[in-house]
């Protein structure tokens, strides 16, 4: 099917669906607007007997395309932007458990991954302990250091007794 021919029938759809070109586009005999179209790699032939068929702007997707390339110069202003960089920060402070730096009111990345080792090695001892993993416990955990003794308020929960000093960083809490 050849381009003209194809033109030609858009035009003719357009014009069914209620539509001039010049309408659509403000323009004499040109498709102005820029489009894409996704549709069937052979486009449907109209059908030239009275009854109604599907209309081929029916099975096509649209999408506005940009009249202009923008340069490489606009892209590279735009993309350079002094504003657009990282932004400075203010709110750092050394950890005061390990030193490294951190941002105010965040635990440090380091501490962090301390406690998820230890949290990790708890979960390990109670899968031990109950041959099953930790899902959502029906009680209280409460894990004793060495020296450490459970409290009258403790007697109805799970214990978990870890067989070393307790690290200055996992507080009772």
């Amino acid at each position: 099917m050849s381009l003209l021919s194809i033109l030609h029938f858009l035009r003719r759809s357009l014009q069914r669906a209620g539509s001039t070109l010049t309408d659509i586009a403000g323009l004499d005999r040109h498709l102005a607007p820029a489009l894409a179209v996704h549709g069937p790699s052979v486009l449907p032939q109209p059908v030239q007997d009275g009854s109604s068929a599907p209309s081929f702007l029916d099975s096509i997707f649209w999408m506005a395309v940009p009249k202009k390339r923008r340069t490489v110069e606009i892209n590279r202003t735009r993309r350079r932007d002094p504003t657009k960089g990282m932004e400075v920060k203010t709110n750092i402070e050394s950890c005061q458990e390990c030193g490294n730096l951190k941002q105010k009111y965040t635990l440090c990345g380091y501490c962090y991954a301390k406690v998820r080792r230890e949290t990790g090695e708890i979960r390990k001892q109670i899968f031990a302990m109950e041959g099953k993993p930790l899902d959502t416990p029906a009680v209280d955990t409460v894990v004793l250091y060495d020296g450490e003794t459970p409290g009258e308020a403790d007697k109805d929960k799970r214990i978990v007794e870890r067989q070393r000093k307790r690290p200055s960083w996992f507080n009772l809490g």
